[in-house]
């Protein structure tokens, strides 16, 4: 078990990032939202080191749920 609250900010930052990506390729496998929600999501990062692992999560949903 690990106590996430001694994480520092950037790391549970990419923890969120990361579930925010699990989540978006959810939506569009489950018919519940477009293509374009990675996008939107995406755009809204304006950190671009954030928005790379944002990306590389997405791919790495979009293989793990077989999602194209």
């Amino acid at each position: 078990m690990h106590n996430l609250t001694l994480l520092s900010d950037a790391e549970k930052n990419r923890i969120e990032l990361d579930k925010q990506a699990a989540y978006a390729v959810w939506q569009v496998k489950n018919a519940k939202k477009g293509y374009e929600v990675f996008a939107e999501i995406g755009g809204n990062i304006d950190d671009d080191d954030e928005r790379e692992f944002f990306e590389r999560a997405v791919t790495k949903y979009k293989n793990k749920m077989a999602v194209a």
